[in-house]
This record gives structure tokens, sequence and C-alpha cells, in this order.
């Protein structure tokens, strides 16, 4: 689909964080922009705020009529839209074209070098630090981010357009719809069964992905993945690997090996081994994009993290509180890695909100593995999105399965009561539903009782 006949752009869930990057995109690009979404967030009042109209009800009779040409407006749906839904059924018995946003980005990648992150897990803070690494060396582009960059306080980043740099979401196969120059795969764990069925069927769309990149010599792939390509890791015989790692309150000391040279006395301040790594592809990306060391090094030092990735909410002599997005069995061992790596032996409380019926039903006993390994373990109920209840797959089904000596079922209204009655020193929240609502609550009325 050609671009240049479209004036306005409709979004069916603009208030979702790849969505909003993109309504932003096409916002500074002059497109009249618009949209729907089930709730309103932080997120939806910053496009409010920017001009942007936004309905909150699933009505088609409160679209705005100007949206109401086929010939001059495109539709774009994010996957966690429910095909019930009222809006979009109405575009598309309508006659509108309607598309995926991972359609829509492939056609903004068509027209510049794509730079591409995939994997299960770590795509949003690889493509957090690529882009600081990229503005701090000057570079131009245009950044999609699948978070909030501490650093820019935003998701989108437009910075010129020599380069674009996006997530490559494996979720209904939407990564197969880039054209990638240059590409990573961090990660390939079993996930989205509900789509792929089984773990087979998410390994070959992955190698359907590797596929697309131009050159073996264009892919970073992390050093568990068995593709052709560059590989790096940490402390490993990697392509690229940090080595010689130490920690000074809180910082990670290190030396990147590189194919042809070694950068020493490099610094980066997010804990996790896992983050670590994800710097080390960033890094290596980074160079190839034409990056130079000296900017390379500085930037890698200040780059301050994503929201809802390993974030401190608090610090103080008493209680430490960390917000994590990990919502599968893998995240959650990462996080309670970097935990015992900076915060070893100390008392952790952990507050879960188990995020899909499906996925928790498919990795119930590693979830119970997984969150068994913190002290205290506060569940709250399973967030649906956009899925409808499976039989016997509840929160108190997985809560007998854990292992820790205090767990319970939280209600939301009693989460900051409950949290009270432990004394334990750290404090982490995890999920990708709704929870991050309750964060803000909790940091308000920890801070001030």
């Amino acid at each position: 689909m050609n671009l240049d006949s479209i004036r306005k752009i409709y979004f069916i869930g603009i208030g979702g964080i790849g969505m909003s990057a993109l309504a932003k995109y096409f916002f500074n690009k002059n497109f009249i922009v618009s949209g729907y979404d089930k709730i309103q967030t932080n997120i939806t009042d910053s496009l409010i705020s920017l001009g942007i109209k936004i309905v909150f009800k699933d009505s088609n009779d409160i679209i705005d009529k100007e949206f109401l040409d086929s010939k001059e407006t495109l539709v774009v749906v994010t996957p966690a839209i429910p095909e019930t839904n009222t809006i979009l059924n109405y575009f598309k018995s309508s006659g509108f074209k309607v598309m995926k946003r991972a359609e829509v980005l492939g056609l903004i990648t068509n027209n510049s070098k794509c730079l591409a992150i995939a994997g299960t897990h770590g795509k949003t803070t690889t493509t957090a630090i690529l882009t600081h690494l990229m503005f701090e060396c000057d570079q131009k582009f245009t950044s999609f981010i699948g978070g909030i960059s501490e650093n820019y306080n935003s998701n989108f980043i437009d910075n010129g357009h020599e380069y674009t740099i996006v997530e490559a979401d494996e979720y209904d196969r939407s990564f197969l719809c880039l054209s990638p120059d240059i590409a990573c795969i961090t990660s390939i764990d079993a996930d989205h069964l509900d789509i792929y069925g089984d773990e087979s069927n998410l390994n070959s769309a992955f190698s359907e992905f590797s596929k697309l990149i131009p050159s073996k010599n264009k892919l970073f792939v992390h050093s568990n993945i068995d593709f052709p390509g560059i590989s790096y890791g940490v402390n490993t015989s990697s392509d690229y690997c940090a080595q010689n790692i130490s920690i000074e309150n809180g910082v990670y000391n290190f030396d990147l090996k590189a194919p042809n040279t070694i950068f020493k006395g490099l610094k980066f301040s997010i804990p996790g081994r896992h983050n670590l790594s994800n710097a080390v592809a960033a890094f290596a990306m980074a160079l190839e994009s034409g990056c130079d060391e000296i900017n390379l090094r500085s930037a890698l030092e200040t780059y301050k993290g994503v929201k809802r990735r390993f974030s401190y909410k608090l610090k103080t002599d008493n209680l430490i509180f960390i917000d994590d997005y990990a919502h599968h069995p893998k995240e959650i061992d990462a996080v309670w890695e970097a935990i015992s790596e900076i915060y070893p032996n100390k008392k952790v409380t952990v507050v879960f909100q188990p995020h899909l019926y499906s996925r928790t039903k498919d990795f119930a006993d590693d979830f119970a593995v997984a969150l068994s390994k913190f002290d205290t373990v506060l569940l709250l109920d399973i967030y649906p999105a956009r899925e409808i209840p499976i039989y016997g797959i509840t929160s108190t089904w997985l809560l007998g399965k854990i292992t820790s000596r205090r767990k319970k079922l939280v209600a939301k209204d009693n989460l900051f009561k409950a949290i009270s009655t432990e004394d334990n020193p750290i404090l982490i929240t995890m999920g990708a539903g709704d929870i991050e609502v309750e964060v803000d609550k909790l940091t308000k009325n920890l801070l001030y009782g």
C-alpha cells in the first residue's frame, strides 16, 4: 500500500505502547490522527495533549465525521483488540483499508535502513539502549520503543530518517512484515503458545525472520541461539562478549571483546546480567551502523533505563521498591538473578499479576518455580487482556503450586495493607497488565504513609 493517498489515520487501540508511538510518528508527519481505546491512561493523556482526539466508548456513533471517508482514511489496529470490537467491525464492513500495526511499520521501514530487535525477552531494553547510543552519536534515525525511555521520557524519538529502529514483535508473526537491514535476536523462549501452538512453530517463525536480513554478518544473535550470524553474550566465547566484569556501587565495569579489538573499561548502570547482554547487542549494532567508540563509550554510561524494566520507584534506608514488566517465567528468573547479584542475602517480597489465562496455563509450573524463589509472594488475579476465562485457570490454582513459606492471594484494594504487614527490605512488583496503575498508588502510599 502507498501512504501518499492517505491524509487521515484512525488507531484502534491507540493507547498501546506500540500504537501510541506510531500515532506520534504520523502526527509529526502532519497526518490527521485520531483513535479509540478502552481506558484513559497517562499514554492517552499525552496524545490528547498533542491535539489527538481519542474516544473511550466502543461505538461507531462517536467516530469523528472527518474519518468516515474510506478513500482518505487508513485504519490501524493492534492485535490486542478483540474481533468483536464495534468500531473495528464498522470500518471493516464499510470498505476501509484496515492494517495491523506491524504492517504499517513495514511500510515505514521500506524507506530507510531498518534496525530491528527481535526476541521473546529483551526487545524493549535493547531497543532503548540502541536508541540512546545512536542519539548520542548524532545518527539520523526514527525510533519506536515498546516502553518509555527514561532518557527521553518517550516511546518515540524522531531524530532524522536515515535509520528506523523498531522492535520486531513475534506475536502473530508480526515481525515478518519488516524489511530489516541490521537485526538482533535476543532470545527465543516458548511464549505466545495461544498463537503458535507449540515451541517448534515459534522457532520456525524466528528462523523465517532471520532470513529477512540480507547478510548473516548483519544479524546479531545471543550466544544460546543456534542461528547463523554474529554471536554476542556475557562471559562466553561469542564474537562480542562482556568479560572481566565487576560491580561497584551498583554499576557494571567490564571489557567488551569484539571481533577485531577489545573495548576496555566500559560502564553500564542497569542491574542484571540479562541487561548487560542487551547492552552488548545494542553496542554491536551501533558499531555496525557507523557509531564511533568515543561517543559510544560515554553514551553507554549515561543510559538510564526503561520505565517498568527494573525501575527503581523508591530507595530508602528501610525499603528498596523496584517495578518490572516481567510476565514470563524466564523474565521473573532474570529479575531474581539481578536482585540476588545487587542485593545478596536480602529478603524479598514480590507482587505478581499473571498476564493471560493461556500463558498462566501453559507455564504454571515454571511460574511456580520462579516465584517460589522469593521470600513472600503476593498474587493478584489474572489480567485477561484479550482473553475469556479458561475453566480452572485462576490465581488461586497457581498459588497452590508456589512453595514460598509466605504466600497469599491479594485484591488490588488491599495491596498496600498486605505489603505493610511485611518487613522485607526489598519489594518488587511484576506483570504486564494494569498493575502499573497500582504501582503509582503504592509509591505514593509507601512514601507518605
